[in-house]
């Protein structure tokens, strides 16, 4: 773990660090001492690490739960260059898409190649990150919804750390065999309206959680529409409760 550069605001610290290549960012209480829960937020296509979503979350977390909070550019986000194979893939895949061919199904097969490399940079950095003493070894949380749930789903599946997790604007095409291994309480997003994933594909993944408990929050809009803000209120409960 290589520290890179440290500042605070509004009573978060921030501390930017990388694990091997891996670029991240923690946000932790100011001056805290101590282990806590430790809340890993998966960012969205085209963002990154410190997105002003990200950061919106992570401020939240940690003001309201005392959390640690950790984001990780996943690979060609960011700070991470562009890796070769995953761009011709992604470049291949639009002009299929432009072809009139299945977007949901090509974005799905993409993030489960993708997702063979970040479920282990992930727990790298959740390795990491638990070792420093104001954050430790305590219960995981999860969240992320769009390529943050594609590429959650088989972390939460691999990941015993992770105690609960909010998920949303997936397909129950991607990764079927993993979200079916998941019994960790769920908080399941979904924008009714969405053009990108078709609303009965998320059900199904909703439906392929094996989790005794999980929730499914359904609210009008599209894709890349803002999320309610009550629904950041309803995840600060739902942490609270699970973590």
């Amino acid at each position: 773990m290589r520290s890179l550069s440290t500042s605070s605001a509004d009573g978060v610290q921030q501390l930017i660090f990388s694990v091997a290549d891996v670029p991240a960012a923690l946000w932790t209480p100011q001056g805290a001492t101590g282990a806590r829960p430790l809340i890993l937020i998966g960012h969205g296509g085209g963002q990154h690490k410190t997105a002003p979503a990200v950061l919106h979350r992570a401020h939240r977390f940690v003001a309201d739960l005392g959390a640690a909070v950790v984001s990780i550019d996943v690979p060609g986000h960011g700070d991470r260059p562009v890796h070769p194979d995953f761009h011709a893939a992604a470049t291949a895949n639009q002009a299929r898409i432009d072809a009139g061919e299945d977007l949901i199904t090509l974005l799905t097969a993409f993030q489960a190649t993708v997702a063979e490399q970040t479920v282990p940079e992930w727990r790298a950095v959740l390795d990491a990150v638990q070792t420093l003493d104001h954050v430790g070894a305590g219960p995981v949380g999860y969240w992320g919804v769009s390529l943050g749930c594609g590429l959650g789903v088989p972390f939460v599946a691999a990941e015993p750390r992770v105690r609960a997790a909010v998920l949303g604007l997936g397909s129950g095409l991607a990764n079927a065999g993993d979200a079916a291994r998941i019994t960790v309480p769920v908080e399941f997003l979904i924008q009714w309206d969405d053009e990108r994933v078709p609303r009965e594909q998320s059900l199904a993944l909703y439906d392929t959680f094996a989790s005794p408990e999980k929730t499914l929050h359904a609210n009008p809009g599209l894709h890349s529409d803002r999320l309610p803000d009550h629904e950041l209120d309803s995840t600060v409960r739902f942490f609270a409760r699970h973590l």
